[in-house]
């Protein structure tokens, strides 16, 4: 028998289309959870009889073992036995003694795992209080391939747009609302050109987007329902999934149909000016903090504040942006709390936003690859954004 590992090994139990870290490590797409761990180096995956063969042509795993068959025989000894049993007799077998597992591990398994005398830890847990929340932080400096994918995920965010300046510059204004096809534009109406644009780019909205009109933006995640308003602001916000190699895009446009005020207009520059100021601030070396600071000191300088006013928060309330990568908000991040500097290889969003009820929402953002010297932009879109 092998000699037990001197540091923890990492495990896994989930589905690589919904979890991040197991899309990351396994490369592979699969709807089912599966258990996966590390060792000494090498990925292992113990998947169902109906994936083994394609996992070991598709997948990153180094060995791939048949979690069907695995199970079958555990039953002969002990008909009880499940994925747990299947998951202790393997780790043994190649020495592995503890685990480290990732802060949404299933709580059954983990209580399972215990019993069975597997010995299981969280990530950042120890005396370094500088230890990373995530079972694998290296996930925060992308590849080359990554960096690639994210700039996919992207070029479905512009094909939306594209979809919703169409249909905005073919609408009509009468009276205090948008028309389209004879009837007045919906939210909804640019929500499935939207979702048809990204499809047709290769990409999914699988946690869907925004587009949200009017006063409904000031709440800055709300998805946008019911009538299009002329000459106010659409905070339109995509954020799909590549589907060939599973990482997100994320891209903010604001449009008008018709002509904004003064008031309106100074906000959606303000937005602009903030968003550029944080872009010329992004390099190695400086931290989150820092380029936060760099658009929240401009905002303040033109005098928006920000606030809790009658129960509904304004200005600029959020971080200035986060990671992006196999989730849509990963490490690092863009705000007063982000004392790390930022790495080569870092990819975040810059989405400075302004919100007042009356005036409506503004949000502008783009993707970020960070470099030594400054950053490379994963995102690409004009930044037209009145439509008579």
């Amino acid at each position: 028998m092998a000699k037990p590992s001197a540091s923890p090994e990492v495990l896994l139990f989930a589905a690589p289309t919904v979890n991040a870290d197991l899309r990351w490590f396994s490369r592979f797409k699969a709807g089912d959870p599966f258990p996966a761990f590390s060792c000494k180096g090498r990925k292992v995956g113990i998947l169902p009889l109906l994936e083994v063969g394609r996992a070991k042509v598709e997948s990153d795993f180094d060995e791939v073992l048949n979690l069907t068959e695995l199970i079958r025989a555990a039953r002969l000894r002990d008909p009880k036995a499940g994925v747990a049993e299947v998951i202790v007799a393997a780790a043994k077998a190649r020495g592995i003694r503890r685990f480290v597992v990732p802060h949404d591990f299933p709580a059954g398994l983990w209580e399972r795992l215990r019993e069975l005398g597997l010995r299981l830890e969280l990530p950042g847990k120890g005396r370094d209080e500088r230890a990373s929340p995530q079972v694998f932080p290296q996930r925060a400096i992308k590849a080359k391939a990554d960096a690639e994918g994210i700039a996919a995920g992207n070029r479905g965010s512009s094909a939306a747009f594209r979809a919703v300046e169409r249909i905005l510059r073919e609408s009509v204004i009468k009276g205090r609302w948008v028309r389209w096809k004879g009837r007045v534009l919906t939210a909804e109406d640019l929500h499935a050109a939207a979702h048809a644009a990204v499809l047709e780019a290769g990409c999914m909205n699988d946690h869907g987007l925004i587009i949200a009109p009017g006063d409904q933006a000031v709440d800055c995640h709300a998805a946008g329902t019911g009538p299009v308003p002329a000459h106010e602001p659409i905070v339109v916000d995509i954020y799909p999934r590549h589907l060939a190699t599973g990482l997100y895009g994320d891209m903010t446009r604001t449009y008008v149909k018709g002509r904004a005020n003064d008031a309106r207009r100074r906000m959606i520059a303000t937005v602009k000016a903030a968003h550029a100021a944080a872009l010329k601030a992004l390099r190695a070396g400086v931290t989150g903090a820092q380029v936060y600071a760099a658009a929240a000191d401009l905002i303040k300088a033109r005098g928006y504040a920000t606030g809790l006013k009658g129960g509904v928060y304004t200005g600029f309330f959020h971080g200035l942006g986060h990671g992006l990568g196999f989730d849509v908000h990963e490490a690092p991040s863009l705000s007063p709390a982000a004392h790390q500097p930022l790495e080569p290889g870092h990819v975040v969003t810059i989405e400075p936003g302004l919100y007042y009820p009356g005036l409506g929402g503004c949000r502008i953002e783009d993707v970020a690859l960070v470099t030594k010297t400054g950053h490379r932009l994963l995102s690409r879109h004009p930044y037209r954004w009145e439509i008579p």
